[in-house]
């Protein structure tokens, strides 16, 4: 039976022929009283095409190309002898097309007759019917697409990935994208599993060692490069320093941590394909700890210490949220789902946190939620107000609570102060000094039990 993609095909390019003027051929289905399969008509196409002065390299050409039914699946060993011929009804269609007339109704015509026997030929190479919907190759994953689009293009061949009439697979993992015939020619592993066994970024800028280091091969298919583009072009990937070839370079661009974290520069640049699939799976992965790589670029990015303060601000406000019904019922700790981190720590940092505090919307979007927060502890919930503090030096004011700008907390007993209050005071703590009091009470006590219990014993 003819499959669902060759119908498609012909409707696609019967629908072509119909659209052309009255003189052109017209390519419709015959259904016969016993066979359903299509079938092209010769009769209907114009008759000069098969006029008696064409010389015989034509008519075999149009033989080949029409006459048999190559719309119709083969079976068995019949599959070979087709694609033979029709290897030789595409040649011949070739030079049909090479000697008519330059923009003549019939040169137009034979084209779309090529087109319908390359349809069909790669058809044959390439079936999907025994074609599994899951492959593990490399410890990628591919699921097998469905999809009919051809804006796609193999991540192996370089190739565009024709979804009408080819099998191709995408990785779950990583989604790298190829033919099905190409799945046995990869070389690269999935780089799902790098992130997860190994998250961390390149930090050092461009890290070359050089293409002779490299054999003058490409480091990953290992085809032969050089600069000058003889046998192939050498292509350079910012990001880890190597060079590729042209198949596994494609001059994608991406932003590089390591710039980002040394210069702060945010520019594109160019990176091979593995590293840009890399770079994406960990966009959003909390790796950066950037007071440790980098401490003095919080004297030069004024947002970044903006986001630092909002962030231990919210770190603050958590164990309000965590103790109060209301809060966990209206979930406001999911406000910040998309960077969970921001509720476990003020100190790491994604990649994409710090394109986002560049440009401006991180500050905007945490400035709002910082909002949010505060609105319910000190205004909406009763139950969160009670948990704030007076100021014990000064005894006045409002309530306080430690994420307030004007408040100091003590980095012993977390007793919140004013800070004028605080700084000013030349004693110690009062609360500190409170809990020292009682414990050398605690201390004496347990000190004089244990002696009353030895008397007791001896006597």
């Amino acid at each position: 039976m003819t499959s669902d993609k060759t119908i498609t095909a012909f409707v696609l390019f019967r629908s072509q022929c119909e659209g052309r003027s009255s003189g052109m051929c017209e390519i419709r289905p015959l259904v016969s009283s016993c066979n359903t399969e299509p079938r092209l008509l010769l009769s209907e196409a114009r008759p000069e095409l098969f006029s008696g002065t064409r010389n015989s390299s034509l008519d075999r050409t149009m033989d080949l190309g029409l006459a048999e039914d190559h719309f119709s699946r083969p079976n068995g060993s019949l599959a070979e002898s087709d694609i033979e011929n029709l290897k030789i009804a595409i040649e011949e269609c070739k030079k049909l097309i090479l000697e008519l007339p330059e923009h003549s109704e019939r040169q137009k015509d034979t084209v779309v007759k090529l087109i319908h026997l390359r349809l069909k030929l790669q058809e044959l190479k390439d079936p999907e019917e025994d074609e599994p919907n899951l492959r593990i190759v490399l410890e990628h994953r591919f699921s097998k697409e469905k999809s009919k689009s051809v804006k796609q293009t193999c991540d192996k061949c370089s190739t565009i990935i024709w979804g009408l009439i080819q099998t191709w697979y995408t990785c779950t993992g990583c989604y790298y994208r190829c033919h099905s015939k190409c799945m046995n020619l990869i070389t690269k592993a999935c780089v799902r599993s790098k992130v997860s066994h190994q998250s961390e970024y390149e930090l050092s800028i461009c890290p070359e060692i050089g293409l002779d280091r490299q054999d003058y091969r490409c480091a990953e298919c290992r085809t032969p490069i050089s600069l000058r583009g003889v046998p192939g072009e050498a292509r350079q990937c910012d990001y880890v320093g190597q060079y590729y070839c042209s198949t596994c370079h494609w001059n994608d661009t991406a932003i590089i941590p390591a710039r980002v974290i040394h210069n702060w520069e945010f520019e594109p640049r160019k990176v091979c394909r593995s590293s840009l699939r890399y770079l994406a799976l960990m966009m959003s992965r909390p790796v950066l700890k950037l007071k440790e790589i980098n401490p003095l670029l919080f004297n030069f990015v004024e947002e970044l210490v903006e986001i630092r303060k909002l962030r231990q601000d919210i770190l603050l406000m958590k164990p309000y949220f965590i103790t109060c019904k209301e809060a966990m019922e209206a979930r406001l700790l999911l406000q910040l789902q998309d960077r969970q981190h921001f509720v476990e720590n003020d100190d790491m940092y994604s990649l994409q946190d710090l394109i986002d505090i560049s440009s401006g919307r991180l500050s905007c979007s945490l400035t709002e939620i910082h909002t949010t927060f505060a609105k319910h502890i000190k205004l909406d919930c009763e139950r969160c107000q009670a948990k704030g503090f007076v100021c014990e030096l000064c005894k006045e004011g409002d309530i306080l609570f430690p994420f307030d700008s004007h408040t100091s907390v003590c980095h012993e007993c977390s007793a919140v102060f004013h800070r004028d209050c605080y700084y000013d005071n030349s004693t110690t703590c009062p609360r500190c000094a409170r809990m020292t009091e009682n414990h050398s009470k605690k201390s004496q006590y347990f000190v004089f039990s244990i002696l009353i219990h030895i008397i007791i014993g001896f006597s």
